[in-house]
């Protein structure tokens, strides 16, 4: 998954992550324990097309909320492999008996991504005014975003 991952993080322009975080760094965050999961999408010859993984988005009291995190592989954007993912990790997360999804950091601007959550049942609930700084557009919103499962 490195292979892609690395490229997205440096570009720093979808993620809230450093952009210098390390393969095992990442590794580390991706791979989340239970009862969360990562998911890997796949096409006929094996070659890695992208990635999803499904967590606790807090614990205790807030546990049945998950949150998801996905990076699909340049050369594979638009063709539905972010929407597989994405109707994947809601199927799952119901199943898991997670109660509602929400996502606590979408770029603004990754303008793709907003309209795939929308598409997929999402509701922006707030924006965090310039709280995130995109290297080329300076500081932008960062959405929260929510759906019931």
């Amino acid at each position: 998954m490195w292979a892609f991952m690395e490229g997205v993080i440096r570009a720093g322009d979808t993620y809230t992550y450093d952009r210098d975080l390390t393969e095992e760094q990442t590794r580390d965050s991706w791979l989340v324990p239970l009862p969360g999961r990562a998911f890997v999408a796949v096409d006929d010859d094996g070659r890695m097309l992208g990635t999803s993984k499904v967590t606790r988005n807090h614990g205790g009291g807030g546990a049945h909320i998950a949150s998801a995190s996905y990076m699909v592989a340049p050369g594979h954007h638009g063709r539905g492999v972010g929407r597989a993912l994405g109707e994947h990790s809601l199927q799952w997360a119901r199943a898991a008996g997670f109660r509602a999804m929400q996502f606590n950091a979408v770029v603004e601007t990754n303008t793709r991504a907003v309209a795939l959550w929308h598409s997929l049942g999402f509701a922006t609930i707030a924006t965090l005014p310039g709280g995130f700084e995109h290297p080329d557009q300076g500081f932008v919103g960062l959405h929260i975003m929510y759906r019931e499962l």
